[in-house]
């Protein structure tokens, strides 16, 4: 049986890690409000939900033992952070002064699926983390499924404490210019995320 006192608390620790995903939801909630950055900020359960069934079907683990296949999903999604960090930093002010009305909310949730799929970390997290919590005596798929449906529920409450946080921020501070700040803020953690995964070994 799943030691789940152990993995919930384990679980949520790496679903509210300051990843590009929270972050975005945070900036975008600090920016547009809670009903715009929640409903984007899901646009990454779809691609989280295909990581996992990739997983399930054994797709994961493969792919995270080719050195080749890994190295090119490493860079490209390291390549999509830096681009999207740098039109944060670049386009601070115009973001800075956009209302939810001026934005998309298929493109909030393109954004957030596209910064999910395109980071491998995922891949580690389900190859790695998930087998660590599987019973020999019970079959495995169904354990990576069950831990997978937690996941996806966790991840929507860390979608939700990042969410809280920024809406906060909003009420908190009304000048345009920390919202400046806040986006060159963003800009510079996803650019330092694809700096970093670049650089990264195995």
């Amino acid at each position: 049986m799943i030691a789940w006192s152990v993995f919930i608390p384990a679980c949520f620790a790496l679903n509210c890690a300051p990843g590009p995903n929270n972050m975005l939801a945070f900036s975008s909630a600090a920016r547009l409000g809670a009903g715009p950055a929640m409903l984007g900020g899901l646009g990454r359960m779809p691609a989280f939900a295909f990581l996992i069934l990739i997983t399930i079907l054994g797709l994961g683990a493969v792919l995270a033992a080719s050195a080749t296949a890994f190295t090119i999903i490493k860079f490209a999604g390291a390549i999509y952070l830096i681009y999207v960090g740098i039109q944060f930093w670049r386009k601070a002010r115009e973001l800075a002064s956009m209302r939810s009305a001026d934005v998309s909310l298929k493109a909030l949730m393109r954004r957030d699926f596209t910064l999910a799929i395109s980071n491998p970390k995922a891949i580690a997290i389900f190859t790695a983390f998930f087998p660590q919590f599987i019973d020999a005596a019970e079959p495995a798929w169904s354990q990576l499924a069950a831990m997978g449906v937690v996941f996806l529920l966790l991840e929507i409450g860390a979608v939700l404490i990042y969410v809280i946080a920024g809406v906060l921020l909003r009420r908190a501070l009304k000048s345009e210019r920390i919202f400046v700040h806040l986006n060159r803020l963003v800009g510079g953690v996803l650019i330092a995320s694809g700096g970093s995964m670049a650089l990264s070994s195995r």
